[in-house]
């Protein structure tokens, strides 16, 4: 779900990472589904790439 909307908004790994503050690496393992985001990295994702409500509620059900 994040690549995607990552995607959508013309964004690198590394650019979202700089402006979220993580690596790239860590961006990479949550497309990834190898990590999750912390609490703060989510609410960062969120914002950054607008991500709908119904989007996250599905994500967090999963």
């Amino acid at each position: 779900m994040f690549r995607d909307y990552r995607i959508k908004r013309n964004l690198t790994q590394e650019q979202l990472a700089e402006i979220i503050g993580i690596s790239p690496r860590q961006i990479q393992r949550i497309e990834n589904n190898q990590s999750e985001p912390s609490l703060e990295t989510l609410k960062k994702l969120i914002k950054i790439l607008a991500i709908s409500d119904k989007d996250i509620v599905f994500y967090m059900k999963n």
